[in-house]
Parts: C-alpha cells; sequence; structure tokens
C-alpha cells in the first residue's frame, strides 16, 4: 500500500467539498479519478500533495502524515497546472533543473529526453522560446514530462489530457500504458475523458460533491457503466 487515506475532510465555508471515510491505493495501481466539475478531485490531489491541508483526517504516503514529514516528497511527482513551471526558463533549462533537485547529470537529463521526441512532436526541444510563450497545450507536455523523468514511485496528473490535440492524447495514453508495463509505478490520474481514462487506469474512483460514488476495477463493461451514470 501506499496510500491510505483516513476520514478526510475539507470545507471551504459552508460547503464540504471533500469528504472521504478510507481509502486505500496499492503499490502499482493506475488509478482514474473522474466527475464533474465540483467533485472533489484537484482538491485531493493538493491535500495529497500537502499543497492545502484538510480540515480533519489525514493522508498517509507508505504509512507516513504527508503533512508531517517530507519523506514521500523523494519518491512522488506530479503536474496539476502550469504554476508547478518556472515560466521564465526554456524547456531545456527547466528539465535540467528538475533532473538536478534528482541528482541527475546534465547528460543524463538530455539523453533522457530523447525518448518523447514523438511525445514533444518537434515543438518544445530546441525552441529557444520560454516555458510561458508556449501553447497551454505544449505547458502540459512540458508538466508530464518533468514529471515522469523524475522516476517517481507515486505520480499524480490532474487533467493531463486537457488541451492536447488528439494525436498528442493518443501518444500520452500509449507513453502511460507503457509506464505502467514497465516500472512499478503507482499513476492517479483525474480526467474528464472516459475513454481515455478508462483505456490507461486499471481502477475507476467516482467522485460526485466531495464523496467517493463508486471505485470499481476496470472491465469491458466500465466506460458504457460511467456514461450511464454521467448521462442521468
Amino acid at each position: 500500500m501506499i496510500v491510505e487515506i483516513k476520514n478526510l475532510k475539507k470545507v471551504y465555508g459552508n460547503r464540504t467539498v471533500v469528504s472521504i471515510d478510507h481509502l486505500q491505493i496499492d503499490a502499482g495501481e493506475t488509478i482514474g479519478l473522474v466527475g464533474n466539475n465540483g467533485a472533489g478531485k484537484t482538491t485531493l490531489f493538493r491535500m495529497l500533495l500537502d499543497l492545502i491541508r484538510p480540515d480533519e483526517g489525514e493522508i498517509l504516503s507508505k504509512g507516513i502524515h504527508v503533512a508531517q514529514n517530507d519523506q514521500w516528497k523523494s519518491y512522488t511527482a506530479s503536474f496539476l497546472d502550469e504554476g508547478f513551471l518556472i515560466d521564465y526558463l526554456t524547456p531545456e533549462e527547466y528539465f535540467v533543473f528538475i533532473g538536478s533537485l534528482h541528482h541527475q547529470s546534465i547528460s543524463h537529463v538530455m539523453d533522457n529526453l530523447k525518448q518523447y521526441e514523438e511525445f514533444f512532436n518537434g515543438e518544445i526541444l530546441n525552441s529557444g522560446k520560454y516555458i510561458r510563450d508556449f501553447s497551454k497545450g505544449n505547458q502540459n507536455k512540458i508538466g508530464i514530462v518533468a514529471a515522469i523523468m523524475q522516476n517517481p514511485e507515486l505520480l499524480v496528473l490532474d487533467e493531463p489530457f486537457a488541451n492536447l490535440d488528439p494525436t498528442t492524447q493518443i501518444r500520452l495514453k500509449t507513453l502511460l500504458k507503457h509506464l505502467k508495463q514497465g516500472y512499478n509505478l503507482t499513476t492517479i490520474i483525474s480526467s474528464h475523458d472516459l475513454n481515455h481514462v478508462t483505456a490507461v487506469c486499471n481502477r475507476i474512483i467516482l467522485m460526485e460533491k466531495g464523496v467517493i460514488i463508486k471505485d470499481i476495477p476496470t472491465d469491458e463493461n466500465t466506460l458504457k457503466e460511467l456514461k450511464a451514470y454521467f448521462s442521468e
């Protein structure tokens, strides 16, 4: 088990945005977190990464309370939005900076980036542009790869398919499937794209108004079941 949530609650004003009694995520699982806007997905991620604190309850990473110890940061990587980027750097400078935090040399980082050339589609490297001057979709590509190249045990991605063109969405799906097969990586992905998330993830957690409504293993009926739920 890599993540355990107990009696978690986050309240803004008089509105409870997250209320989870218990949730357990085992090492190696690929979790798809789905739900309409306001379901509490991003708030849950921000508590998992200790960016905001819950009002009640706790989140444990490998048994350690994330709000009380920084040990989880060494094996956790994430990309939630462009706020995670350093927008006055070029992509190369940013990748080298992220690599340096994990004791990766410049040559190692640049060699590592070669495997993402197809995903970048010739639009990221050697452009001479600052990150702030890229489109939202290309900023997403930079953030996703920067998270993956840290070789984490736990990877957290918030709406990774958003703002990507169809070709890049398919390439990202292939990349995530490859990571699932090749490494004992635990991945938690939130997405509004039911097709992509059911194709990539082996477990789906459906949230509505901060509460977990469904927690199901992915099978050939999952996509149909989710579409039926959201069509009601």
